[in-house]
């Protein structure tokens, strides 16, 4: 007995040394993102960005063409991608998903998962309402009912895929899974926001802030999902165990 001891002292030692390493980390890059975000509205806002978004939209719709370039297959195609990050698809993903957490008695990370997603809208359309960039010319037979800077859903397809990413690493039981779901919701949120800039409803500087700021929530609501675990608020179970 008194031979393990240190061992498991140190193995615990160990494992916090890594979780204040992680926590580190995490608060880095939520700065590093939202300094990014913060410098990316200074440009846009003070008109610098104008030839760098004017050559991307140029790119997808040459000047004189009605359309995207591509085939008409392909311009459908985005818009069932983009259809991904509408309110309407995320609310019904999440209502599924805390449904789901419910079911399974995980009650403290459905609301940790609903408090996200509610709040990420709310800064969002705030973020929105305090820029209010006008939108580009937009192409017809699409319509849009709110401001440009930042691109909602580049941001809110980030918010929503990013946390339902990290919520299922905590199942996953190897890194490989682990590694599988957070690029799949990298993936998603990619695809959302690039979608945006080929119909031409948003500049690449509107996708890029919201997913600077998108990325940012997700992840400073995660840090703050995981405090609250160890303080023995949020369950502490994995979600596969839930129904044991």
């Amino acid at each position: 007995m008194n031979q393990v001891a240190p061992h498991a002292q140190a193995a615990d030692v160990a494992r916090l040394g890594r979780r204040e390493i992680g926590l580190v980390a995490s608060l880095f890059c939520v700065a590093a993102l939202i300094l990014g975000f913060g410098m990316l509205a200074e440009e846009v806002m003070e008109g610098d960005t104008s030839a760098f978004d004017t050559r991307i939209a140029r790119f997808f719709h040459p000047v004189g063409a009605t359309d995207a370039i591509g085939p008409a297959w392909l311009q459908e195609m985005a818009r069932d991608v983009t259809a991904l990050g509408s309110m309407v698809v995320l609310c019904f993903l999440l209502a599924s998903v805390v449904g789901y957490l419910l079911l399974i008695r995980k009650r403290g990370a459905a609301v940790l998962l609903v408090g996200s997603i509610l709040g990420g809208t709310v800064v969002s359309f705030g973020l929105k309402l305090l820029f209010s960039r006008p939108r580009p010319d937009i192409p017809d037979g699409i319509r849009v009912f709110s401001s440009s800077f930042p691109s909602s859903h580049a941001m809110l397809s980030a918010v929503t895929f990013l946390t339902l990413g990290a919520l299922m690493t905590r199942v996953a039981a190897n890194v490989r899974l682990k590694a599988y779901f957070t690029g799949c919701a990298v993936f998603l949120s990619v695809v959302v926001g690039l979608s945006r800039v080929y119909l031409g409803v948003h500049y690449a500087t509107d996708v890029l802030a919201g997913w600077c700021v998108g990325s940012a929530w997700a992840a400073l609501c995660w840090i703050v999902a995981l405090w609250l675990q160890r303080r023995g608020q949020v369950e502490k179970t994995g979600l596969a165990e839930g129904g044991r």
